[in-house]
């Protein structure tokens, strides 16, 4: 006998592939959390890199923040029951299905601003002690900064 009209996942299917999740859309996925027992609701930020498989079952995207100064990247399965929802905080037009770019654009950047960093020490020995006393940029915040400067970048498309 056959049962018409029973949800079999227990995802909404339908809506989760109406969401339209694709690259360069910066998310907040909260996705449930088991402790000791106890769950709990986990939230996650950030920039959509990819999206794979389509809208089938298997379907994934992975998603990029920066967290203490460092990048995380997660994938998450589009149609898990452990994620209890997705918002797309803002949409980007991208140019690129796939933005792995970013993980060597965020590196690139750093590296060059450490470097300046260095030059501008080198080259003002006669001010050293007044650099001395001013305190240094933290990695993390170079890190946050240059992401600004990407996400900006991709809202720039529009």
């Amino acid at each position: 006998m056959a049962a018409t009209g029973i949800q079999i996942s227990p995802v909404n299917m339908k809506n989760r592939a109406e969401l339209g999740i694709s690259a360069g859309d910066i998310v907040r996925v909260s996705q449930k959390v088991q402790e000791k027992g106890k769950t709990r609701l986990q939230v996650f930020e950030g920039l959509v890199l990819a999206r794979k498989h389509g809208s089938e079952a298997g379907a994934t995207f992975t998603v990029r923040k920066v967290s203490g100064g460092i990048g995380v990247e997660k994938i998450f399965p589009l149609y898990s029951p452990m994620i209890d929802k997705i918002e797309i905080v803002r949409r980007s037009k991208v140019r690129r299905s796939k933005l792995y770019f970013v993980r060597e654009k965020v590196a690139r950047e750093i590296r060059k601003q450490m470097r300046n960093m260095r030059i501008m020490r080198v080259s003002t020995e006669d001010s050293a002690e007044e650099e001395m006393s001013a305190p240094e940029p933290i990695v993390g915040e170079i890190l946050t900064e240059i992401t600004k400067d990407v996400k900006q970048e991709n809202t720039n498309f529009n």
